[in-house]
């Protein structure tokens, strides 16, 4: 890899926690392994204190000034993000409504020099984030709004329990709220073969503590997450400060575009780039969404 992409890896990474600068080395394969172990135990592996320590404040401030381009939208949802009116059983747990009051901020919003754009665009820190994943590789979103966002939890509102439509999750927190926006999930509550309907009902009527687990990430820790299996969902933020995190979306292969209605609910917007891509869709599993 070249060395304008290690320049990046220097500038950014705290390469002393976590040797990014020397790929495939002893160093660099025990933080894989670490978390490797940690996401084939529940799906989950954070890594504190990733972005270099004087970083921090220029990584807040950066998010800061993106945040009020950010596609604000309460509306009513369920954890599969399918329509309301689908037609279901009375206790399938996608007819539990809740209203989601998050907001993206779009790839082509954040400067190409911004803090988490360099990571994003890295090829050293894609072919780390493959290897904790057990990938052989890993494609930036082809998507022009959704590959790199943004995501904005305003005081008052959260992002309720949801699933994502990517197997894989990399986000990092830029900003903390005043209180609340804590991340919960429920570890692997679902598999690519089965559904488990009950649990996840039980979970969102607020009687499934048991699957529920909590996370308190700071600013600069890298999450590496399996949302796609995961039920999760960040609780109301409270006080007078937003909570800001970067999603970093990848996929196993290149190319990728988000669905058109999707892509409109997140963005406010949709590309000619989505319409295209939408008559060349292919699921990848058959799980509800």
């Amino acid at each position: 890899m070249g060395s304008a992409h290690t320049q990046v890896i220097d500038d950014v990474v705290d390469t002393h926690r976590y040797p990014l600068d020397d790929p495939g080395s002893a160093a660099w394969r025990a933080v894989v392994d670490r978390a490797r172990a940690e996401l084939g135990q529940d799906g989950c592996s954070v890594l504190p204190d990733f972005i270099r320590p004087e970083l921090r404040a220029e990584l807040r401030a950066q998010g800061a000034a993106v945040a009020p381009a950010a596609h604000y939208r309460v509306e009513r949802v369920n954890a599969y993000n399918i329509p309301l009116d689908t037609v279901l059983p009375d206790d399938h747990p996608a007819r539990l409504q809740m209203d989601r009051g998050n907001a993206f901020v779009a790839r082509d919003q954040i400067p190409a020099d911004a803090l988490i754009h360099q990571l994003y665009t890295s090829a050293v820190f894609q072919q780390f984030v493959a290897d904790c994943f057990q990938l052989p590789a890993l494609y930036e979103y082809a998507d022009p709004l959704a590959g790199l966002c943004l995501n904005v939890v305003s005081p008052g509102m959260s992002h309720p329990w949801h699933f994502d439509t990517n197997e894989f999750t990399v986000s990092m927190l830029t900003q903390r709220s005043e209180s609340g926006g804590s991340f919960e999930y429920c570890p692997n509550i679902r598999t690519p073969a089965t559904e488990n309907f009950a649990d996840i009902a039980a979970v969102l009527r607020g009687t499934g503590d048991r699957f529920v687990r909590q996370l308190e990430l700071r600013p600069g820790d890298l999450q590496l997450f399996q949302g796609r299996f995961s039920l999760h969902r960040v609780t109301p933020v409270a006080g007078t400060t937003a909570r800001h995190s970067a999603i970093f979306a990848y996929s196993d292969r290149p190319g990728v575009i988000g669905a058109v209605e999707r892509t409109r609910q997140l963005f406010g917007r949709v590309l000619p780039a989505h319409h295209a891509a939408a008559a060349h869709a292919v699921r990848g599993d058959r799980l509800l969404d």
